[in-house]
């Protein structure tokens, strides 16, 4: 077993260059407010000899506003990190030191830069992060939900099937579920979740930072309610409170836990029940809809 240790220990007159290879900074930027941007932000873009950004445009604005001007700016993003990567790295090895931002707040979050670090953790180059803004925390903290246990899911996939997937995984986790949404897709969303989950609590914490930083918080159902009357602007965090320890223990004595779908509802069919009944008892015990059983079904035929 190989164990690596990086020190990053460095006083504030070293930081800036080091002999031979270079180092990796992410920099977190500011996610709504541009005061969100720490001094050590400022200065590390100020020193650093190349700045990878996920939008050059984007991030050319704020390198603006706080006079910063960048030796060399590098495009990397979701679809050129393949070629991108590897380029960067190269110039770490040869003794430039780089910084890596997105567009809001720690770069490697739902986020390119995570293949980027990984990349730079295989050559041994030294990673070094420069902590600020994060939304999804920023959201959890105002939230009024559970802060002990909570679990980071990102933005949830496309297809249907694969958010099923997901979402069953989490329904049993009894820590605070944090999520990113658009604001196309999040009452969307706010359905998926209650077919996987159930009724809960949940807050939507949108443009954050920003001037009209809001945050709703009610039953997932009342949400959507909302939603209805409030057509969504922004960028989302829905935080969803966890399992509760009842639901768990529930859940756990459950006499069906052990049967597939289809062994469930074939369990009340061999009882008389109809098979379009049986899919509906089924699905209640499960905490599903209907049309989820009825899917699964599909799938396996």
């Amino acid at each position: 077993m190989t164990i690596s240790c990086q020190s990053s220990f460095q006083s504030s007159s070293e930081e800036h260059k080091r002999e031979g290879s270079g180092s990796l900074y992410l920099v977190a930027t500011p996610i709504g407010n541009l005061e969100d941007m720490t001094y050590r932000a400022v200065r590390t873009l100020q020193e650093c000899d190349i700045i990878a950004a996920e939008d050059t445009r984007q991030t050319r604005k704020l390198l603006s506003h706080f006079d910063i001007t960048p030796s060399m700016l590098f495009s990397y993003h979701e679809h050129n990190k393949a070629a991108s990567g590897p380029e960067l790295i190269r110039y770490i090895i040869e003794g430039k030191n780089l910084a890596l931002v997105s567009d809001a707040g720690l770069p490697a979050i739902s986020d390119p830069g995570a293949d980027l670090v990984a990349l730079a953790v295989e050559h041994h180059i030294p990673v070094i992060p420069v902590p600020g803004a994060n939304a999804a925390l920023s959201a959890l903290i105002a939230s009024g939900l559970p802060t002990t246990s909570f679990t980071f899911a990102g933005f949830l996939p496309r297809e249907r099937k694969d958010i099923r997937a997901v979402l069953s995984g989490l329904r049993s986790v009894q820590g605070t579920l944090l999520f990113y949404e658009s604001p196309h897709r999040v009452a969307k969303t706010l359905v998926h979740l209650q077919e996987a989950f159930g009724n809960r609590r949940v807050v939507l914490a949108r443009e954050l930072t920003k001037r009209f930083e809001e945050f709703l918080r009610g039953t997932i159902e009342e949400c959507i309610a909302w939603l209805e009357e409030h057509p969504p602007l922004g960028e989302y965090v829905i935080v969803v409170e966890g399992e509760s320890k009842e639901e768990a223990e529930k859940a756990e004595a459950a006499w069906w836990q052990e049967l597939s779908i289809e062994e469930h509802v074939s369990h009340y069919e061999n009882g008389g029940v109809v098979r379009k009944e049986a899919m509906k008892k089924a699905a209640a015990d499960r905490g599903l809809a209907k049309r989820d059983i009825y899917n699964a079904l599909l799938e396996r035929e």
